[in-house]
Parts: C-alpha cells; sequence; structure tokens
C-alpha cells in the first residue's frame, strides 16, 4: 500500500459513476478522506438518493470517511465552497482530482454554439476553477508555513486533445486546454510544493460507451476498459511517492501506462538571408510530400499510399 495516505483529504469531481467514482473509492482504500462531487442528479429507482451519495455510502460501508457535494465545478461560488467544504469537515485538502465533464459530439460544420460553450465551460473552466481555489489555499498554507505544503492535482485530459478528434471539436479544444493549464500550474505552483499532471484515460464510462471496442462488454477475466484500472495511476500522482512527477501527462488505460513527451521540434528548415514564399514551399513541399496529412483524427507519417 502506498505510504502516506493515511488521512489525507481529497476532492474528486464528477464522482458520482465511471472513472471519478473508481478514483474515490481507490483513494479512500488507501485511507484518504474524500469529498464525493457530482451534479445533482439522481439515480433512477434509488428514492432520490443522488450518484455521489450512493459512492459517499459505498465508502462509509467500507469503513472509510466521504461526504458528498452536489455544486457546479464550473461555478465560481460553488467550486469555492467545494474546497471549503473539504478544509471545514475535515480540517485540510491535499488532493484535488478533476474529472468533471460531458460530450456534446458534432462536426464542426454542425456545431453550435451553445454545444461549444458548454463543453469547454464543464471541462476547461471547471478545471479551472477547481484548480483556481486549491492553488489559493495552498499558497496560503505555504506563506503561513514558511515552506512547501502537500499539494496534488490530477487533472484528466484525453486522447482526443493530441489527436484532433473530428467529431468532437469543442471536447478536444477543451481537453488541449487542460494540458496546457496542466503544464502552467506544476511551472506555478511547485514552489509551493504543489505538484499537477494530466492523464488522458480509455474507459467504458457513460461518455465513451457508445464508441466502438471500449462500450463493448468485456470478454475473458480482464476488462480492459473497466475504470478501476485506471485509478491506481490517479492513487500514486495523488501520494507522497509522486513528489518528483509534475507537468506530466500519460495516457492510461488496460495494463498501460504511457508517458507523453511534451512539444518538441520535429524538423528544423533554416534560410540563410531569409524566407520568401518561394523559398519557404521549395523546403516545406517536399517535406510533406513524404507524409500523410491529419485526417479522419489521426496523424500520419511517412509515405503516401
Amino acid at each position: 500500500m502506498l505510504d502516506g495516505m493515511d488521512g489525507k483529504v481529497a476532492i474528486v469531481t464528477g464522482a458520482g459513476r465511471g472513472l471519478g467514482r473508481a478514483e474515490a473509492l481507490e483513494l479512500a482504500r488507501l485511507g484518504a478522506r474524500v469529498v464525493v462531487n457530482d451534479y445533482g442528479r439522481t439515480l433512477q429507482g434509488e428514492e432520490e438518493k443522488s450518484p455521489a451519495d450512493a459512492v459517499v455510502d459505498e465508502i462509509t460501508v467500507a469503513g472509510g470517511e466521504a461526504v458528498a457535494d452536489h455544486g457546479d465545478v464550473a461555478d465560481w461560488d460553488d467550486s469555492l465552497r467545494l474546497v471549503h467544504a473539504a478544509v471545514d469537515r475535515f480540517g485540510q485538502l491535499d488532493i484535488l482530482v478533476n474529472n468533471a465533464g460531458f460530450l456534446r459530439d458534432r462536426m464542426l460544420f454542425n456545431m453550435s454554439e451553445d454545444d461549444f460553450d458548454l463543453v469547454v465551460r464543464v471541462h476547461l473552466k471547471g478545471h479551472f476553477s477547481m484548480s483556481r481555489h486549491a492553488s489559493a489555499y495552498w499558497r496560503e498554507r505555504s506563506k503561513a508555513a514558511d515552506g512547501p505544503v502537500y499539494g496534488r492535482i490530477v487533472n484528466t485530459t484525453s486522447e482526443a486533445a493530441l489527436l484532433g478528434s473530428p467529431g468532437q471539436p469543442n471536447y478536444a479544444a477543451a481537453k488541449a486546454g487542460i494540458i496546457s493549464m496542466t503544464l502552467a500550474t506544476a511551472n506555478s505552483m511547485g514552489r509551493y510544493g504543489v505538484t499537477a499532471n494530466a492523464i488522458a484515460p480509455r474507459a467504458r464510462t457513460r461518455m465513451t460507451e457508445a464508441l466502438p471496442g471500449i462500450g463493448d462488454e468485456a470478454e475473458g477475466d480482464f476488462d480492459e476498459f473497466a475504470p478501476e484500472n485506471v485509478s491506481p495511476l490517479v492513487a500514486y500522482l495523488a501520494s507522497p511517492a509522486a513528489a518528483k512527477v509534475s507537468g506530466q501527462v500519460f495516457v492510461v488505460y488496460g495494463r498501460m501506462i504511457d508517458v507523453v513527451a511534451g512539444p518538441s521540434v520535429d524538423r528544423h528548415f533554416g534560410a540563410d538571408g531569409g524566407w520568401t514564399p518561394d523559398g519557404v514551399d521549395a523546403v516545406l513541399s517536399p517535406f510533406y510530400d513524404e507524409r500523410r496529412p491529419v485526417r479522419d483524427g489521426y496523424l500520419y507519417r511517412g509515405p503516401h499510399p
């Protein structure tokens, strides 16, 4: 068992189902006290019990400590109240797992303004609002302690941000923004003892259940796309063991964890006398003649077929 997790206080957003639920349960199993956030929906046939309350029941039955929150993480005041709820209930905040989100998939030429704004609001602004208030809390604690404190932020991005999913321009843009915000958070908060990392999970959830492969029922003893396969990495990143891990992006699913390399220069071109349009054409057109263009959501490299 990871050392140092007992008694830590964690907020997990979007934790009523799917990935967030698995993450909240795993953190609680390791000894963390958990604020289970999920926007105030109810479960069918559960006598108006919310998904967040159901997860809290699972944690408490297993001997853990948890409390439910039903606020909107993208609302400035609700997100601030959520941070205060953790501190008021458990005396501190150590871990923030940003997971809340939903989809409004459309091709770019069919997407409405609301489709774009709502998805960016919940994913990107929701991550920002929670991270902003948690970071302000940790900064004040660091100033009072005159030194670093314990803070962990685990954000949820997507491979859609890396590949430009064609039917998800809103979701891909929001998730790409989360990667950049994770890097900025890691760079700005490291001096206070706070780490920030992002995961890009593949898992069977309400958001992915319609996708071929991922949405199919598991065959055999191992379910490659079970949300529970993702939670061990989240627990590690939330733990003292990951003190030196920050500003990283991980693709995680099944038995796999891939560390994503940051943006890098693929090829360098120079012009001794400066560039002209014809000069750019002379070097870039042959270069891209040997590559396939971005299409159907994937960046192909190598010669054209």
